[in-house]
This record gives structure tokens, C-alpha cells and sequence, in this order.
């Protein structure tokens, strides 16, 4: 904070000081609880007053629920089976494959 005199007079500034933390205070505290009959505004969701819903809305957010699980659990499934190991006529056929690649790269010194 700044004064406009060379020296300044310490109670003046105190008294300053005081006036403006008065006001601080007055506009800190308005911010804090909005009275009961007012709008809020913004709040977030655990803060807002529950809104009471049919037994329709009730179980269509169910049905959606449901269906966001077993979509998930589709996916974890799908996402296990690829990582299983391949199988057997799989591998057999591809490390033919690989010998025939390699057979003849073996002299140029490709494949080990």
C-alpha cells in the first residue's frame, strides 16, 4: 500500500487499514450463504437440493446404467481374449511362414 505523503502518519494509516478490512469483511461474508428464497446460482452436484424423480425416470436411468455395465464388461472381456495366448495352428502356421521368409535372407544375415 502506498501514501501520497513523504512520512506518513501511522494513524491514519491504521485507520485506513481498519476501514478497508471492514469492508472486506462485509463483501467476504455475502459471498458465503445465499439466502434461502434466492436462486444460488452454480453449485456442484452434492450441494444441490435433491429433486424428487418418477418411478419412470427412476428406472430408465436403471435401464441406462445396465446397459453402460455391460457394455463395459463386453469390453474388459473382449480386451482379456485378446491378450490370451494364440493358438497352437496359429503359431505353427506362422513360424512356417517365418522359415520360409528367413531361408532366404540367412545369407544377406536378416533374420537370426
Amino acid at each position: 500500500m502506498s501514501t501520497p505523503e513523504e512520512h506518513p502518519n501511522l494513524d491514519d494509516a491504521l485507520a485506513r487499514a481498519h476501514a478497508a478490512r471492514a469492508e472486506m469483511a462485509a463483501a467476504h461474508n455475502d459471498d458465503q450463504e445465499p439466502e434461502p428464497d434466492e436462486p444460488a446460482g452454480w453449485q456442484p452436484v452434492w450441494k444441490r437440493p435433491r429433486t424428487p424423480k418418477s418411478k419412470a425416470a427412476k428406472k430408465q436411468e436403471l435401464r441406462e446404467q445396465r446397459r453402460r455395465l455391460q457394455d463395459a464388461a463386453k469390453r474388459r472381456l473382449a480386451a482379456g481374449n485378446s491378450r490370451r495366448p494364440r493358438s497352437r495352428q496359429s503359431r505353427i502356421g506362422n513360424a512356417a511362414a517365418r522359415r520360409v521368409r528367413c531361408a532366404g535372407l540367412v545369407s544377406v544375415g536378416g533374420c537370426q
